[in-house]
């Protein structure tokens, strides 16, 4: 924690001199950079520096560090910028341990800020002065330290950094050795003036929180009273009043008193619950009231607005599954009656190249008729793509392993057709690697897969092959699609169109 518009610094832990470490903003992930000409914020090696802090500046920050073996460690830190508050020279988060208690209070955070210099202590916000107080380089020390010296000490030094000069105040509590110290007694809840909700008949807790002292106090009391009469004076069995006591970190000596209102009644709405905190040095009180909660009423408008929202709600839903099971249908609906057909100067040729696996015997089969017939004359002659085929556009003789790669690069898509005979093949085409290399490797050519026969689960298969199939899954050849296998209507065509380029 630190004061709005102070010089702040905070610390990676220490580590070896040779690694390397970086900052970052976790709530933008960004890495704070070195410093630069106007930068308020900037890291130096494990240090990152607030030059000076702004309210922005709030928020959580991370350091890595980076070993020599590509390892890392991070470290998070939450920086809370608090601003000045009239009257109040620190906030009670920061402020640091007790020190010995023998009379010598070090200020804090000093040694961060190279050759800074103290300007002032204060003691509970006002300049300390008098004879029993020895300022050192870093430190005072209080001569014969009593009872009244304990509270909060706050050194303010300066710092200077390429000319220009910082200021920073650091707070830490003082406990002498003496059993207690009252201080001015605070309530920390509830606010005065604070107005609670409650329902009628309804039961009720109201806590009050108070600050008394350093040690535990003989004279500390935390009560209630409603309407300037203390709750154990009221003859009202509904009220019942509970206390416990505690230090908190800093050996600060807080009570809490409960009242417990076992049933609101309507008398209760005009009464003042009041919070009295009593010590040996003062008194403090917090007011609060009670009211009804708003009841929400549904009127006609409501009710229409929420059978609104319901309606969409519903409409919603029933569009979204309608698009899941009509989605390729209305891609295509919408293609054929917009033609939103993209001018293809992507420098490609082909829509797309066909693997298909290539038959070693002068028996003909299915395969090589869907693929030089049924496949050219739906999307070719129907539709206007246009395909790459090995054996139709690339002829035996050339340079074939050269006009297959550069088929492939000129290709929009990859149709690749899987059977049987695909996955009992040892040795795969030379097409099919280059293709699946550009589809997974350069990330440069989407694929459509066409299962021309059941494969069942996929495990014979190539990896790469897998993995596609897991991330796209396939487009099924099924046998009564073999009766009308030019049907351009049918499930499997519509699929393979929804998925050619525009």
């Amino acid at each position: 924690d630190a004061m709005e518009g102070e010089a702040l610094v905070i610390k990676c832990p220490r580590w070896s001199s040779s690694v390397k470490v970086t900052w970052y903003h976790m709530d933008t992930n960004k890495i704070i950079p070195a410093e630069e000409e106007g930068s308020q914020i900037f890291s130096l090696e494990r240090f990152l520096w607030f030059l000076p802090t702004s309210r922005e500046h709030s928020g959580n920050y991370t350091c890595v560090i980076h070993f020599s073996n590509n390892r890392t460690r991070s470290f998070n830190m939450s920086v809370q910028v608090h601003p000045y508050k009239q009257g109040v020279c620190f906030p009670s988060r920061i402020r640091y341990p007790n020190d010995t208690g023998r009379g010598k209070v070090v200020c804090p955070t000093i040694d961060n800020y190279k050759n800074a210099t103290i300007i002032q202590w204060y003691k509970d916000c006002r300049p300390l002065q008098g004879q029993r107080y020895f300022k050192g380089e870093k430190y005072i020390f209080i001569n014969n330290p009593r009872k009244e010296d304990d509270g909060y000490y706050t050194c303010r030094f300066s710092y200077t950094h390429k000319g220009n000069v910082f200021n920073v105040s650091a707070t830490r509590i003082f406990i002498s050795k003496a059993k207690h110290s009252p201080l001015p007694p605070r309530i920390l809840f509830p606010k005065d003036k604070d107005v609670i909700e409650v329902e009628l008949g309804a039961p009720l807790s109201l806590k009050c929180q108070a600050r008394l002292g350093i040690k535990k106090q003989p004279m500390a009391v935390v009560t209630w009273d409603v309407d300037n009469i203390p709750v154990k004076y009221l003859r009202v069995s509904r009220f019942h009043e509970k206390t416990h006591s505690f230090e908190g970190r800093e050996q600060d000596y807080y009570k809490e008193t409960a009242l417990h209102i076992t049933e609101i009644k309507k008398e209760d709405l005009q009464a003042n619950f009041t919070c009295v905190a009593v010590n040996e040095m003062h008194n403090t009180r917090a007011t609060v009231t009670l009211q009804l909660k708003a009841q929400c009423e549904v009127g006609l408008p409501n009710v229409l607005l929420i059978i609104g929202s319901l309606v969409l709600l519903v409409a919603i839903a029933v569009s979204i599954i309608l698009y899941q099971s009509f989605r390729v249908d209305i891609v295509l609906l919408y293609r054929e009656i917009f033609q939103p057909y993209s001018i293809k100067d992507d420098g490609k040729i082909y829509d797309a190249y066909v693997i298909y696996p290539k038959n070693h015997t002068n028996e003909a089969n299915f395969v090589e008729y869907f693929v030089y017939q049924i496949m050219p004359d739906i999307l070719e002659n129907k539709y206007g793509y246009k395909l790459c085929i090995y054996g139709r556009d690339i002829h035996p003789g050339e340079d074939t392993a050269s006009a297959i790669e550069k088929s492939i690069q000129k290709s929009r898509r990859l149709i690749i057709l899987l059977t049987r005979q695909l996955i009992n093949c040892k040795e795969h085409a030379y097409d099919q690697h280059i293709a699946l290399y550009n589809a997974l490797i350069l990330n440069d050519t989407k694929v459509i897969l066409l299962e021309m026969e059941t494969i069942g689960t996929y495990e014979k298969l190539q990896e790469s092959l897998r993995f596609i199939i897991k991330q796209q899954g396939t487009v099924k050849w099924k046998e009564q699609h073999t009766v009308h296998p030019q049907s351009s209507n049918s499930k499997f065509w519509k699929q393979v169109r929804y998925h050619m380029p525009l």
